[in-house]
C-alpha cells in the first residue's frame, strides 16, 4: 500500500482493518462475577473505557508550493488508518494535494504563558540586526 492510500480500494477492506474487539471481562456493581470472554461485554452507562486509538494531528497542503497547514485532529489505531481517515475528513472536496499525520505525543510546543521570555529578543544584542550597522566609508559594493 502506498503511503498516500489507494483511492481505488475501499477504506473498509478486511485486509487493512482489524476490527476484532478486545476481550474484556466486565464486572457488575451488584454482582462481582465476571462474564466469559465469549459473552458481549456491557459497559455501565457513564463508565468510559480507554481507547486503544491514539490521537493524530492532521496537516493538509492545499496546492503545490504552499506549506502544510494544521487542519485538525483525529483518533486512529495506526498511521495508515490515520492517513485514510484524514483524507476522508479533511479533503472531501479535493482541497488538498498532500496530507501529513503526526502522533500528537510526538509534537513539542512552547508554553503560551511564557510567551514574553521565550519570544522576546534579548536586550543589549542589537548587533544581531542589520539596522545596527552603518554604511562603511570607502566600500563601494555596500
Amino acid at each position: 500500500m502506498s503511503p498516500h492510500g489507494n483511492p481505488e480500494a475501499p477504506a473498509s477492506a478486511a485486509s487493512e482493518i482489524n476490527r476484532e474487539a478486545p476481550k474484556v471481562a466486565a464486572t457488575n456493581a451488584e454482582n462481582t462475577t465476571t462474564t466469559p470472554a465469549s459473552a458481549p461485554a456491557v459497559t455501565p452507562r457513564g463508565a468510559h473505557e480507554e481507547s486503544p486509538w491514539s490521537l493524530w494531528e492532521v496537516f493538509v497542503r492545499s496546492s503545490r508550493g504552499l506549506s502544510h497547514v494544521h487542519a485538525g485532529s483525529l483518533h486512529a489505531p495506526d498511521a495508515a488508518m490515520a492517513l485514510r481517515n484524514a483524507r476522508d475528513l479533511y479533503t472531501r472536496r479535493n482541497e488538498g494535494v498532500s496530507i501529513w499525520v503526526v502522533p500528537a505525543e510526538a509534537i513539542s510546543s512552547s508554553d503560551p504563558d511564557s510567551k514574553g521570555s521565550f519570544f522576546e529578543s534579548p536586550q543589549g544584542k542589537d548587533y544581531r540586526h542589520a539596522t545596527y550597522y552603518t554604511k562603511s566609508e570607502g566600500v563601494k559594493h555596500l
